[in-house]
Formats: structure tokens, sequence, C-alpha cells
């Protein structure tokens, strides 16, 4: 048809070449809004292709058949195919079943026999971080998700302070000005000052047309990545230079029978105001600067940071659940089939982004930031902790995992806690303060490594159901042993380990058999109290004429020698100090 009309004449051919023209055009610059629709195509290539083979097939047979009766049956036999597909695939759920079989199939799994030890641990909970940061920028403006990442060695919350999206001018015609970065550690989060970075990114999450940071970096892909490559969360965080970069990760499919996703790297995108050829370049070409994941080695401020999407990092966790085979998750078996439990208070759920330290639990595993699941059996009346399971937050090609159930230990899990915690404090209005984020806290305490889970009190607000954050939350530290509740107080973690000894040491002696521990300070103090005592007596034997025995030089003696020991003891206790503070920073 198309030869037909481009023969008719110039005036013709003109028409088609103006058309073919804008036709290209259009798939070229319009390549961001349509390639949802090639993802599509990639995700379910399998299903849509075996769906258009039975199609075409029958509708051939359909036509080829002389009998009525034979093309209902065909139609028949059709309307059966597609149903059955549809009741196995999409309402029993058994495509996300084959999927998820093939993530547990090509994954690295590592099970470690001993806990990593927690440390740098977050006070507050994400949401809490969230609605602070909101509570801390004008109209106009908007916060974009937090993330913990690392910045200048420490862990801290950043978060972009974006145009809102509620006025469409300002997406358009505005930059992304701010950056919040605030420390995870302390239980007072400063929204300004030298926690308000000023940085301007012309590229963010909130901003309009070729601006936007899904449409730039879209752009970027090439005609292989628009099939395989989708844009997942925003980070944002210093590069080896330490200038504040914008770095998205990226998941990539894999696969052609049920494809599944995996991490496929990051695209890096610099901040700054852009001129016109930067205009350009983001219409034509996007923006950012591609890192494959067998690269980022060499990208040092990408390696053990946060950086993978969780979409990801939730789908290796639940693939767990085919440890014990194939068929063990199907409804009649269910041995060993776990879960990552939901908890429906809570507006931030797992993985929970935690600092760990694997110094003595594996040489393979770096120490620091890990997605972290608690996984649990699938029946919702069970709560027991199944697995832990580490993914490196970096993306790192490895998925740690500790079996708690194979070594019997009976640890309550996440889901078990916020009943824990408000049994523990009736007095609390539990209609508007709703316990949240159970991460977890690993320490060595008594002489055994204790796994607890940290949680926090948020408030809710009535009118949006929005967390409402505290500068000094309420917090609460459940043994998953035994079961007790301990608060603590989120202004002295340093104190943390020995409030948990000092209301827990009597059943786990009871239990255990420990020793005493956390008694060196006691000891010293009782000491010094001993020193300061005999020096009251020699100042006084001093100031006594009648005492002949001793003579002045031998008192001074004493004297200098219980002052000496005075400083000794001063400078060990101080010692301590300094070494507490450093496992801290640790």
């Amino acid at each position: 048809m198309i030869k037909n009309y481009w023969n008719k004449g110039r005036k013709q051919k003109t028409i088609v070449i103006t058309i073919s023209l804008v036709v290209v055009g259009l798939l070229f610059f319009l390549r961001d809004d349509y390639q949802p629709a090639l993802l599509f195509f990639r995700k379910y290539i399998f299903i849509i292709i075996l769906s258009a083979i039975v199609l075409f097939f029958g509708l051939k047979k359909f036509r080829n058949s002389p009998s009525t009766g034979t093309r209902l049956a065909i139609l028949g036999i059709l309307v059966a195919f597609f149903g059955l597909l549809y009741v196995l695939g999409w309402h029993l759920k058994l495509y996300d079943y084959m999927k998820t079989y093939n993530v547990f199939n090509n994954l690295n799994r590592v099970e470690i026999n001993e806990l990593p030890l927690t440390q740098n641990e977050r006070i507050q909970p994400l949401r809490n971080i969230f609605s602070m940061a909101n509570e801390s920028v004008g109209e106009t403006k908007d916060v974009s998700l937090p993330h913990l990442v690392r910045v200048d060695g420490e862990n801290k919350w950043t978060m972009a302070i974006q145009p809102t999206e509620k006025y469409v001018w300002q997406g358009i015609s505005d930059n992304t000005e701010e950056v919040f970065a605030v420390p995870s550690t302390t239980p007072f989060p400063r929204f300004s000052n030298e926690n308000r970075i000023p940085v301007t990114f012309s590229i963010g999450e909130s901003l309009k047309f070729s601006r936007n940071t899904y449409n730039a970096v879209v752009q970027r892909f090439n005609p292989w990545m628009l099939f395989n490559y989708e844009p997942s969360d925003t980070f944002y965080m210093k590069d080896d230079s330490g200038h504040w970069v914008e770095v998205v990760s990226l998941i990539k499919w894999k696969g052609f029978f049920f494809p599944y996703p995996t991490f496929g790297g990051v695209m890096i995108i610099e901040n700054g105001e852009h001129d016109f050829n930067d205009y350009l370049e983001r219409v034509f070409i996007g923006k950012g600067t591609f890192v494959a994941p067998d690269q980022m080695k060499n990208y040092p401020f990408l390696t053990r940071q946060n950086t993978l999407a969780e979409k990801v990092s939730r789908l290796q966790a639940e693939s767990l659940k085919f440890l014990g085979g194939f068929s063990d998750p199907l409804p009649w078996n269910m041995e060993t089939a776990v879960k990552i439990p939901v908890l429906p208070d809570d507006q931030n759920q797992q993985p929970f982004v935690t600092d760990f330290d694997f110094s003595e639990s594996n040489k393979d595993a770096y120490s620091g930031l890990y997605h972290w699941f608690g996984l649990e059996p699938v029946g919702d009346e069970r709560t027991s902790l199944t697995y832990s399971v580490f993914v490196p937050a970096d993306g790192t090609e490895k998925l740690f995992y500790y079996d708690h159930a194979s070594k019997k230990q009976g640890y309550a899990g996440v889901s078990a806690m916020p009943l824990k915690v408000i049994e523990s404090r009736k007095e609390y209005d539990w209609s508007v303060n709703k316990p949240v984020e159970f991460r977890p806290y690993i320490k060595e305490i008594a002489g055994k490594k204790r796994m607890f889970f940290l949680g926090t009190i948020s408030s809710i607000k009535k009118d949006n159901a929005q967390f409402d954050g505290s500068a000094t939350p309420d917090l609460a530290l459940i043994d998953s042993e035994y079961r007790d509740v301990v608060w603590i107080d989120a202004k002295h973690p340093s104190q943390w380990n020995k409030i948990v000894y000092d209301q827990l040491n009597e059943a786990w002696r009871a239990s255990e058999g420990i020793g005493n521990f956390f008694q060196e300070d006691n000891t010293m103090l009782d000491a010094i109290s001993g020193m300061e005592d005999k020096v009251i007596e020699i100042d006084s034997t001093l100031t006594n004429s009648t005492n002949k025995d001793l003579t002045v030089e031998e008192l001074k003696a004493q004297i200098d020698s219980i002052k000496n020991a005075r400083k000794q003891s001063e400078v060990e206790r101080l010692q301590r100090e300094l070494d507490s503070l450093k496992a801290l920073e640790n």
C-alpha cells in the first residue's frame, strides 16, 4: 500500500518522507515514555511469545475448518487455554513463583555460622527522619525519600530538597539546590546549618521533562539497555573527589524463561547548573555516567556503599524459601518455606539498612552497610526467626544468611516484637503511638553474642496518618531469645549494654550460669574512694602534733605514693572510656 502511494508522485513521496521522519523523531525523543512498554515485553517475553503462537495457529485452524462444531471447539480450547494461563500465572502467582526460583538458582548464597555484630546504630527510623525533614522546608519544596549512605566515613541520612510536585511550574523552572545530610547515630537530628548542604542539581526526581531523573537516565540507555534495564532508587552521596553526586540504582532483567531482576550497576549524575550544551545532551542522549557492577570496584565511593535497589534485595531474600527444594513452598509442603514479614503499622518495611561488622564472622564479607531481612515461617500464627539475611548494600554478588531454625535457637521474629513492646508499657496510648522498624542489635554482652531488636516508638498524625518524628524518641531493646523488653535512653547509647545487663543478668545467670560483668567501674570507684580516705587520714596525722612515730618526709612519701596511684587509676579509667568510644565509632 505504501509502495503504491509512493509511486503516485512527488507530493506523495514528500508526505511519506515527512511522516517517516516524524515517526523516527518521536521514537527517538520519546523513548523514555514508551520504554515501560518495552520493559513489559521483556519481562513477559516467554508468555507473550507462547500466547502469540497458540493464538496464531488456533485462529488459522479456525479459519480453515468448514465445520461449525469444529470452530466452536477451537474457540473453546483457546478460551480455556488463556483462562488457565490467567488463573495459574496471575491469580495463583505461579509466574512470580518461577521468577523467584530463577533468582534462587542464580544467587551466590553463603551460609555463615556466626552472626556479625552491629555497629553505628541508627537512632531514628526512616519515616521519622522523613517527617522531620518535611517540617524544615517551605511550601514550594519537597523532600525526597531518605536513604542511609556513607558520607566522609560516617553513616548519614541523605535526601534532596527539591521543587514540590504540587506546583508544576517549580518543577519546570527550578533546580534542586540543597541536600540534607543528617548523621544517623545521633538522637538529635538537625536539619539546618552544616547538615543542610548547598548543592545544585539541574536533574532531579521531582523535575519535569528531560530534567527528570528517570527521563534523563532512560534517555542515556542504548537500544539494548532500553529492553533490559530500568532505573530504581536514587541516592545522594559524595564521590571520590568530595563532590556531591546523584547515584541512580539500575535493575537489569535476565533470562528468557521467566525473567528475573538483578543489580545492573548505577548511573552517576554530577551536580551543577547546565548550560545550552547540556540541554542538547540531555534531550538527545540523556545524562549520567553508567557504571556496570564489575566496574564499581574502580570507584571507591561506591564500594561498601548503599546503592542496591530494595526491589532486588527483597526478591533475593524471599528466594530462600526454596532452600528446602522447588516444591517446598507449595501449599501441600511448606516444611521450610519462609516469608518476609509485613507489619501493618510500620510504614517502612524490610529491608532495614544496617551497619554490620563481619570481621569475626566471615572473612569474605566486608564490614559496612547491608540490607537486613528477618525471615519467618509462612503461616500468620508463626513468628519465629528462621533466617537472618544479609544482602551487601553495594550490589556485591553474594548473599549471606544465618540459619536460626537449624540451630534450634527459638528466637522470636520481627512480627512478634510490637505486641511485646505494647505489653511492657500499658500506660501508652497505642492508638496514636506505634512501635516500628525493629532492626537488629547484635552485641557481645556477658560473654556471649546476643541478638536484640531495636524498635522506636513513633506517633502518628491523625490528619494524614504519617509518622511524627521526635528528636528524642523512646527506644526499646527486645531480647530475641528471652523475649524481655528493655527500655533505653536514646541520648546515651554507650550505656545500652550495661542497662541490658542490669535488667537481664539474673535471668542469664540462672539459665546460663554466667559470671559477673560490668563490675570494673564500681571496683575502681571503691579503690579511689579508699585512697581518698587514706589521704584524709594522713593529712590529719600531719596536723596532729602528738604523733611522733612518723617523720614529715615519710608522711610526704606516702602522700606522693597515693597521689600517683590515684593518677594511674584516672588514666586507666580514661583509657577505658577512649577504647569504648573507638569501639562505637568502628
